[in-house]
């Protein structure tokens, strides 16, 4: 059985878009976005590194 509610991290390797195609393909719509800024120490400083962007899906009725 599916969970009603999931999160979805958009992956470093893929697109926005192809996030969103497999939350298609997995029966999710998207109802919800949150995004958080991840950073890395560099010589004990921290470092902006990427874009954190997650996806809420709410499972379809079929």
């Amino acid at each position: 059985m599916s969970k009603k509610q999931v999160w979805y991290e958009v992956q470093e390797d893929e697109t926005i878009e192809q996030c969103l195609q497999r939350m298609s393909e997995d029966g999710y719509s998207v109802c919800g976005r949150k995004e958080e800024p991840l950073f890395h120490l560099v010589d004990g400083e921290p470092t902006y590194l990427r874009q954190k962007i997650q996806f809420k899906g709410i499972l379809r009725e079929e």
